[in-house]
């Protein structure tokens, strides 16, 4: 049973300030942008609340030769982005400042004896008419062989790429790559609006976690995306709907299954590819259990670990 909770607060806070440091008043001051920059009427009262959205995810992780039990976080929240640094706006003395909604996915399953953490951000400016890609995605894996890290810049007209692997194949790699659409700002998409996404015959770069998953270079590859109605059995729920992506070569299909009335909630997702090891297909499926609304940067003591239990959290 899913659980949504909503907590009031009586400011309207900004997520995960850091300690304060001297003001500069000399340099030209940024004004917050939030509510200026509104997703759409129907979401402003919804996003703009000074909280964040956090749902949690029972999974099941296709890697190598089985599909393994695990969990998923994914937390939304609006804050403001500087656009020449590419960082959150804490300070707001610099003006190149926009209104960005972030997810941050964090991923965690064992696989035999050791166990994978994976966590993707990703950064959307709401104004989609001024802002056509993402700003930003950075991502991170670790598990006991070793770790990687991978960040996306959106630079003038292309995508500035890093690489730091552990892996000799990949090693420590820069690159630029032309623009086309992100899987991994897919999520972004739907929760400011579903009805903008791309459909048809297109470009998509795979989301940075089955790029390390399965050691790809990054490149677009051609992938056909779809918007329906949901009629799977998978997930229950009124009113569904399903964006489906297949990438052929890479013989991947992709199905996130979202509320279709707003806010969107994300209800999961199935992710259908080749096994490492066998290669033989296998899914990835994960399943909404919990969703709360929590200024959670507030709620670091030791009082709030009896919080994690509204998420379905040990």
């Amino acid at each position: 049973m899913k659980h949504i909770i909503y907590l009031s607060v009586g400011l309207l806070l900004l997520a995960c300030q850091p300690a304060e440091k001297a003001e500069d008043t000399t340099a030209p001051k940024a004004k917050k942008v939030v509510l200026k920059e509104p997703i759409n009427n129907k979401l402003d009262q919804y996003w703009y609340q000074g909280k964040a959205e956090i749902s949690r995810y029972e999974l099941q992780q296709n890697r190598y030769a089985d599909v393994h039990p695990g969990e998923a976080i994914m937390i939304f929240v609006t804050e403001d982005f500087l656009t020449d640094k590419q960082v959150k706006n804490d300070r707001y003395q610099n003006p190149n400042s926009v209104a960005v909604l972030k997810n941050n996915r964090i991923r965690k399953f064992p696989t035999g004896i050791y166990d994978y953490s994976m966590m993707t951000s990703v950064f959307t400016p709401v104004n989609s008419s001024a802002y056509t890609e993402t700003l930003k995605i950075t991502h991170s894996s670790q598990e006991w062989c070793g770790h990687t890290f991978m960040q996306l810049n959106r630079r003038d007209e292309k995508f500035d790429i890093t690489l730091r692997s552990y892996f000799e194949s990949e090693g420590d790699v820069k690159q630029e790559v032309e623009l086309a659409v992100l899987e991994d700002d897919l999520f972004n998409r739907i929760r400011i609006n579903p009805n903008d996404l791309p459909k048809g015959q297109i470009k998509m770069y795979p989301s940075m976690n089955i790029a390390r998953l399965r050691h790809l270079p990054y490149q677009a590859f051609s992938a056909e995306v779809s918007l329906e109605d949901y009629q799977g059995n998978d997930f229950t729920g009124e009113n569904l709907k399903v964006y489906r992506v297949a990438f052929p070569s890479l013989r991947r299909t992709l199905e996130i299954i979202f509320q279709a009335e707003a806010p969107y909630y994300i209800e999961g997702w199935k992710d259908s590819y080749p096994s490492a090891f066998d290669r033989r297909p296998r899914t990835t499926i994960a399943k909404r259990t919990h969703s709360v609304l929590e200024p959670y940067w507030q709620q670091n003591a030791l009082e709030d670990m009896a919080k994690r239990k509204a998420l379905g959290m040990d």
